[in-house]
């Protein structure tokens, strides 16, 4: 269905989500884990996806795959995989225990697979769902998925260039370049 030329093999755990061996392993106690990511230097990003997902595969084998995207990522964010129908527990920054599909549910994430960048720290007890700096549902193609990680990572939420007009001077930017053709 998707093809770019490039043929990445994806692993697929027995959960049937696909994987990357730099996704961090966690207990899923989402304030420890965004402590953990800042210890590192790093910003905390959840990723929910499901068993079968196409676009969760797309993500994997075009984007995921490719090493800038992977290499900006794993330098600058910790992400954790979320299944959005699974059953492991998950402990809210408002210290509520949960399922992921309930976590899911409360937070109000339908569609797969959706990124959830947290802000730096938690200085408040509210859900994930309030303290999402951004939220990006659905599968993009590389500039944008990228491009949204950069914006994240910039702080552009704190600022008044919105994601849409950040990543259009971007995409102008690396055609003025010569590093992207007119597309």
């Amino acid at each position: 269905l998707f093809s770019t030329g490039l043929s990445f093999a994806s692993e697929v755990g027995e959960d049937g989500l696909h994987k990357q061996d730099w996704f961090a392993l966690t207990f899923k106690d989402v304030a420890d884990d965004m402590a953990s990511a800042q210890e590192e230097g790093k910003r905390l990003v959840l990723i929910f996806e499901q068993r079968g997902c196409i676009y969760c595969a797309k993500m994997h084998e075009e984007i995921l795959s490719d090493p800038e995207v992977a290499d900006y990522i794993k330098a600058n964010f910790k992400v954790v995989q979320f299944n959005m129908f699974g059953d492991e527990e998950v402990i809210d920054t408002d210290g509520e225990e949960l399922t992921e599909k309930t976590a899911a549910r409360k937070w109000g994430f339908a569609f797969t697979p959706t990124m959830v960048f947290l802000p730096e720290t938690v200085s408040e007890s509210k859900p994930v769902s309030q303290l999402a700096v951004q939220v990006m549902p659905g599968a993009f193609g590389k500039w944008t998925f990228l491009n949204m990680f950069k914006w994240v990572k910039e702080k552009g939420y704190e600022g008044d260039e919105h994601f849409q007009k950040y990543h259009a001077r971007i995409i102008e930017e690396l055609r003025a370049e010569g590093k992207l053709g007119a597309e």
